[in-house]
């Protein structure tokens, strides 16, 4: 499997070798949504919140007599029938939205979405990106001159301040750690970019970390 490989100055300097086990792998769609739903799942926070008629004020005193109204009995104001009352089965700010997801089908998921990227030419490498100082103006036309006409996403393989922070104020590129690549962004960023060396780390994250487990399962118990 290879992909196209530029410079900083936009040129096509050829090809680089990828390993297939994660950009040509075997496309597994139902994963895929169950790894985004899984994620932005773990993104809620539970905001909405209402009270019960415990925790409304007032409403200790009977509104009026048990017998002789003519109406039904009441003995609070504060249950939810009333106005001002508490509400009964609403939203509390205690739910749990998270969802678990095996980490198998959590990489199964990520390798297929890069495999739909990478067969659509999607996907490229950037040999290098050589700048002395933050400038956002450098950054913005280097990606002018690159295949990307929308979103991109920039895959680094350690912390950067100069790529950061000189792609942070461009509202359409977003950068991220090779080992922190998810489905999300992957999903809503039309373009995705690896530095040449972030892709020699993305093996040593995901193929030599895959293998250590193999390893370690296979041993037997002494």
């Amino acid at each position: 499997m290879k992909l196209d490989l530029y410079t900083q100055t936009g040129e096509k300097k050829g090809q680089v070798e990828v390993r297939k086990e994660y950009f040509d792998a075997k496309v597994n769609m139902d994963l895929m949504h169950q790894a985004l739903v899984m994620q932005h799942a773990n993104r809620r926070n539970p905001y909405a919140h209402t009270l019960t008629k415990a925790e409304v004020r007032g409403g200790g005193k009977k509104p009026y007599s048990q017998k002789g109204t003519g109406r039904a009995r009441q003995g609070s104001s504060r249950n939810p029938q009333w106005k001002g009352g508490g509400v009964a089965f609403g939203p509390r700010n205690v739910r749990n939205y998270k969802v678990m997801m095996p980490q198998k089908q959590r990489r199964a998921a990520l390798f297929s979405a890069l495999t739909v990227k990478a067969k659509n030419n999607e996907i490229f490498a950037l040999e290098n990106y050589d700048a002395q100082e933050v400038k956002t103006r450098t950054f913005a036309e280097m990606v002018q001159k690159l295949p990307v006409e929308k979103d991109l996403l920039v895959v680094i393989p350690a912390k950067n301040e100069i790529i950061q922070k000189s792609a942070r104020n461009i509202p359409y590129v977003k950068t991220i750690l090779v080992n922190y690549l998810n489905i999300a962004d992957l999903q809503s960023h039309e373009k995705v970019m690896f530095l040449k060396d972030a892709l020699k780390k993305m093996e040593e994250v995901f193929v030599i970390t895959a293998k250590k487990e193999k390893i370690t399962k296979t041993a037997k118990p002494e």
